[in-house]
């Protein structure tokens, strides 16, 4: 395999260095033997009952039910991608769109440079859940019906009137739907203020001021003149391992970030220069997530930016935010490099109680795993975690962790595609369609790649994009929806059936926003310790189910229930049982229980 990477000097632009991914691994390994991962792994939590590493259960299987589920409608995409805004759509989503209790399913639609030029496409595709996990496309009823090149999904209920609405960021303006009741909406996107307009790719809600309504940010990408392309293979940032390829982003202007505050009367205003987070850099923006990183209660950004620096957004608590990217060592890779960042998601997966990012990559550049240190910053625990060496050749999109067999540890899921097709005519690079990633948690900060006895390493390879996580069948086992590029779409049923135990929250705000986006639930139950936040927006411009999913192991009750709700508010539970979804009310307790039914049905 060759090893590429392409580094920037500055006022020149990106060019490859072959000898730079060499340095990187040689370095990193290196830097392994002095990097002691004790203080963040605590030993207590390591070796409790039913958390040890050789009482591990077995690999759960997934199995793709889409055809079978009713999810047919094919994402459409040009077959060459001469040009980047064919390669960067797009993404997923799960939420509930009528209050049924079942997750429905969004994808974007995609489109074409010709199909865009006559109109464009409806922006997204939204299947409602019926009985026995069957979908049906309610598209025209439902009322989705702007037009347009769809690229991302995030959802909140902006309104705070107890339904999910839904944003979808495009090229050339984006769409804001309010969600009527039934899973109908209204388009609100002129009157709310919120169309945007250039290539705007991931979008999150957060409250970032804690005024009980839900913000809006939305990530930018470059610059794209539908009607002056440039042209396929035309200049040394359209060539790639030696072959004619679609420009960019290398060498494009980027474009600007934009940040809508909301002002509770149906409409927000962009302050995104006001508050510090408007990317005068012009970086390539891509996926988007806020989350709660040194635990002050108040959320943080973080903005993957491709083949550019990310950005780390700390909240000063007034309105504004603070770059601190740099300075806390996650802006770039640890041989401080930018890299081609594409998907994001935040997760406690060394319980150390502090969230750490995981960041998809381009080809022939290492997934990043950032691990949280708290006041020392963040390190790049890559490759002594084991999540980079299997990365290496792909190019990674859609990622989450998530708890795939309920044993209380995060795993990491990444769909993988290439951008460029012609991939597949070059001897030693990986091709177009590429496999599925899964990393299971040993459990002592390091990572084993389990696609195969997953059922994944079986599976057609595809050249995928979005990737959402939630509990389809209400059975306590985490899911994954995910886009094919110009294909219909899979879903993974996760058929797991150990013995674990398991549990759902279902969050809503009073005095907080009403999705309560933002919340942070911590539990106790089996020695064991953990947390996760409410988001609005992660993955690669995707939504993941809003429900917060624990898994349990042995334990069949939760000594302990922790709610910091966005307003600030912190509730605590006693004895909770397992293997119920509840709903939890601020102020309030629990309003409602159902029990999850029995594993793998």
């Amino acid at each position: 395999m060759q090893l590429f990477m392409r580094v920037r000097i500055p006022g020149k632009g990106y060019f490859p260095c072959i000898l730079c991914l060499c340095v990187l691994a040689s370095t990193l390994l290196a830097q392994e033997s002095h990097h002691l991962p004790a203080k963040a792994n605590p030993p207590s939590q390591l070796t409790k009952a039913g958390t040890g590493r050789d009482n591990k259960p077995a690999v759960p299987v997934f199995k793709d039910i889409a055809l079978e589920a009713g999810l047919t409608v094919s994402h459409l995409s040009s077959n060459e991608k001469r040009y980047v805004i064919e390669s960067m759509s797009g993404g997923v989503g799960l939420f509930d769109c009528d209050n049924d209790g079942k997750l429905d399913i969004v994808m974007v639609n995609g489109s074409t440079v010709d199909r865009y030029r006559q109109g464009g496409d409806p922006l997204v595709t939204l299947w409602h859940q019926d009985a026995d996990l069957k979908f049906t496309d309610i598209t025209p009823k439902a009322g989705l019906t702007r037009k347009g090149w769809g690229m991302g999904v995030a959802v909140a209920d902006f309104n705070n009137d107890g339904l999910l609405d839904l944003y979808v960021t495009g090229y050339g303006g984006n769409a804001l739907y309010r969600n009527k009741g039934n899973c109908t909406f209204e388009d609100v996107t002129d009157k709310a203020g919120v169309r945007a307009g250039g290539f705007s790719t991931g979008a999150a809600w957060a409250d970032y001021d804690r005024d009980g309504n839900v913000d809006l940010f939305v990530s930018r990408y470059v610059h794209v003149d539908i009607d002056h392309l440039p042209v396929f293979g035309s200049s040394k940032f359209c060539n790639f391992k030696g072959v004619p390829v679609q420009c960019g982003p290398w060498g494009m202007q980027g474009e600007s970030d934009l940040l809508f505050h909301n002002k509770g009367d149906g409409t927000f205003e962009e302050v995104s220069k006001k508050a510090g987070v408007s990317d005068p850099n012009e970086y390539y923006g891509l996926g988007v997530t806020w989350g709660d990183y040194d635990n002050d209660g108040w959320p943080d950004l973080f903005v993957a930016d491709d083949a550019t620096p990310n950005y780390l957004y700390h909240n000063n608590h007034d309105g504004t935010f603070t770059d601190v990217g740099m300075v806390s060592g996650i802006s770039l890779s640890g041989e401080g490099q930018a890299q081609g960042s594409m998907g994001v998601t935040w997760g406690d997966y060394d319980h150390s109680r502090r969230l750490s990012m995981f960041i998809t990559e381009f080809a022939d550049q290492p997934n990043t795993l950032y691990r949280n240190l708290g006041k020392s910053g963040f390190e790049d625990a890559s490759f002594r975690a084991q999540l980079g060496q299997p990365s290496i050749p792909y190019v990674g999109w859609g990622t989450s962790f998530f708890d795939m067999d309920n044993d209380g540890w995060l795993d990491l899921f990444v769909a993988n595609g290439h951008v460029y097709p012609q991939m597949d005519s070059v001897s030693g690079s990986a091709a177009y369609a590429e496999p599925m990633l899964l990393h299971r948690n040993n459990r002592d900060g390091t990572f084993a790649e389990v696609p195969t006895p997953a059922g994944l390493a079986a599976m057609p390879r595809r050249s995928r994009r979005g990737a959402a996580f939630g509990d389809i069948a209400n059975n306590g086992n985490v899911d994954i929806f995910i886009l094919n590029v110009g294909e219909p779409p899979s879903l993974l049923l996760n058929t797991n059936q150990n013995s674990n135990h398991r549990v759902l929250f279902k969050l809503e705000g009073t005095r907080s926003n009403r999705a309560a986006i933002g919340a942070r639930v911590t539990i106790h139950a089996g020695g064991m310790t953990q947390f996760d936040e409410v988001h609005g927006g992660g993955s690669y411009l995707s939504q993941n189910d809003l429900r917060l999913h624990f898994g349990l192991g042995s334990a069949d009750k939760m000594d302990s229930v922790q709610i910091r709700w966005p307003s600030g508010k912190v509730e605590e539970l006693k004895d909770v049982a397992a293997d119920e979804i509840y709903t939890l009310v601020e102020g309030q307790g629990i309003k409602d229980t159902k029990p999850l039914s029995s594993p793998g049905k």
